[in-house]
């Protein structure tokens, strides 16, 4: 079916970024808002927008009737949930479906199946993808996980089963830190997934993060769009990306795609999705997630490849085949995106307030994807991301070359950022040369 008017269940510049692709493909738009958010530019630049409640996400962006009533409101077929709050929630995506709208990701089992870090694991050892050693049943209490460590080994990582974004993950190196730490990891995960079943993983010293862009249609083509590498993270959320990965072989990112695109024909996957791998030391590929919607750090991929991803969403929910093969997706160049959060580049702590200057960069390479401009409020009720430098130039040198150049222009007041930090990733010489893995931070 031709969509015709699409809700953005999102904000910020996640929301801006789906609105562009709409605005380009002549569909109208509708944005739904909390009341903190009704002066950000992605409620005036939308056809409509809805309130949809106070500021605290659970009365606003995860109410999933009043998105729903918005919807019904305005006459929307079709719901895009961007990446965080609904994205991954497999009930929304149902209801989405039974109120008859489109739902513009996987279908809702397919999230479900990938949603639940035990349950994609059992999964992906079926369809003969690497995984972590570990456990495949989730673990309840603290007593039962000392008992599976065992034969898991230490250090291992103790892990929420219905979690993301590293929230609530532990190192453990030894038996008496399991059994401490478990009851306030299985409380981090009940407050902030409903669920705190957890599950045991062999812990890999200082390894890489590379995931694999993957687009599925509904006639059973599955294609890849290539790596990203995401290993410079702090406390297991990314705050810089680049593709492609400057450290792995040929024959290591030919293991990846191919691991990558097995894992989504497997579940019968369609949409645009990523799947996640850990790299060790020796290049050996683990499996590490499936993520069922865009990513934070698209854009990368699209910088190198010349695709909008946004837009093969779409095409994908209208039941269209991929109009590209394989063969005919090339990676020319190189790019790096850069997350500019609002948060103490000390303390990593939130640095709410109102932006007196925004002044992103310009030039030749340079992408911005901003949530917010001068004058607008950054509140403490949502992630402290507030804008996306995104940086390509023909070679890595030349990208690194922009950034530098990029970041020294970019001028934001009133409010604290990490600016200052990924001034100085950009000249660590572990960077420059691009061996680095996700322990760099604590070094730098």
């Amino acid at each position: 079916m031709a969509l015709r008017k699409i809700l953005i269940a999102n904000r910020g510049e996640i929301a801006r970024r789906i609105l562009r692709t709409c605005r380009k493909r002549g569909l109208a738009v509708v944005a739904v808002h909390s009341e903190a958010d009704r002066d950000l530019p992605f409620v005036r630049e939308a056809d409509e927008a809805v309130e949809i409640g106070p500021p605290p996400v659970a009365q606003s962006y995860l109410n999933m009737d009043a998105i729903l009533e918005a919807a019904e409101r305005t006459g929307a077929d079709a719901v895009h949930p961007g990446y965080g709050l609904l994205s991954e929630n497999a009930a929304f995506a149902r209801k989405v479906e039974e109120a008859g709208l489109v739902f513009i990701g996987p279908r809702p089992e397919v999230i479900e199946a990938m949603g639940d870090k035990v349950n994609a694991r059992r999964t992906m050892e079926r369809a003969g993808v690497p995984v972590v050693p570990g456990t495949l049943e989730g673990v309840s209490s603290a007593e039962e996980a000392a008992r599976l460590a065992e034969s898991v080994g230490y250090p291992l990582m103790l892990k929420a089963s219905c979690g993301g974004g590293g929230i609530g993950m532990q190192v453990c190196r030894s038996r008496e830190e399991l059994i401490r730490v478990f009851p306030s990891a299985q409380g981090r995960a009940k407050a902030y997934f409903g669920d705190g079943t957890l599950f045991l993983e062999k812990y890999i010293e200082r390894p890489r993060h590379v995931e694999v862009q993957v687009a599925a249609d509904g006639n059973g083509t599955v294609i890849h769009l290539f790596e990203r590498e995401c290993s410079i993270q702090r406390r297991n959320q990314k705050i810089v990306e680049e593709s492609l990965s400057p450290s792995i072989r040929p024959e290591t990112r030919a293991r990846l795609v191919e691991a990558a695109i097995r894992a989504a024909r497997f579940v019968g996957y369609t949409g645009v999705g990523t799947v996640e791998f850990l790299v060790d030391a020796e290049e050996r590929i683990y499996f590490l997630e499936m993520n069922t919607r865009l990513q934070v750090e698209h854009p990368v991929t699209e910088m190198i490849t010349g695709l909008d991803l946004v837009a093969m969403q779409l095409d994908i929910a209208e039941g269209k085949k991929l109009s590209l093969s394989q063969e005919e997706i090339r990676a020319e160049g190189h790019a790096i995106e850069f997350r500019i959060c609002a948060e103490d580049p000390g303390t990593f702590l939130p640095s709410p307030g109102s932006v007196e200057l925004f002044q992103p960069p310009e030039g030749p390479g340079i992408r911005v994807d901003a949530g917010i401009e001068s004058g607008n409020a950054v509140t403490p009720f949502y992630d402290p991301l507030v804008a996306k430098l995104i940086v390509s130039g023909s070679n890595r040198e030349e990208a690194l070359a922009r950034s530098r150049e990029a970041l020294a222009a970019f001028r934001i007041e009133g409010i604290r950022t990490n600016l200052p930090l990924h001034r100085r990733i950009v000249e660590d010489p572990r960077f420059v040369r691009g061996k680095y893995d996700t322990r760099f931070l604590e070094t730098l």
